[in-house]
């Protein structure tokens, strides 16, 4: 992790790409696609993550960059034990189904979609206060 110059500019890029890749997840169906759209949600929480590190200057890059990313923002902005666990959780699935082929039940979405919207909602929060 290294401090760098805050990037608003960057980090609201990142935010609008979030949302656009909401507005897919919404206009695919979920039964063909399911793996595809819980590596989009987890695209989206990522983006989201690093949008609050941009607006704070930090940068956090090499091995195992992502559980460090969502260790520090889960650390600093106070977010409940169980939702940083559930990140982890959906960043294994995520590596698993880019590197493994590993193919998600739309009943794993289904359970997990309203934590899921509630992380995105708080991470987009934490960036509209900044």
């Amino acid at each position: 992790m290294k401090k760098i110059t805050p990037d608003k500019q960057k980090a609201l890029s990142l935010m609008s790409m979030a949302e656009k890749t909401l507005e897919r997840i919404n206009e695919t169906d979920l039964n063909l696609y399911t793996s595809n759209i819980l590596k989009d949600y987890y695209d989206v929480i990522h983006g989201l993550l690093d949008a609050i590190n941009c607006l704070d200057g930090i940068k956090i890059s090499g091995e195992g960059a992502h559980e460090k990313l969502i260790n520090h923002i889960s650390k600093i902005y106070n977010l409940e034990e169980v939702e940083r666990i559930f990140l982890q959780e959906l960043r294994m699935y995520r590596n698993r189904i880019s590197y493994e082929g590993l193919f998600i039940e739309p009943d794993y979405i289904n359970r997990n979609k309203e934590k899921i919207l509630k992380i995105i909602k708080k991470l987009k929060d934490i960036i509209n206060k900044k």
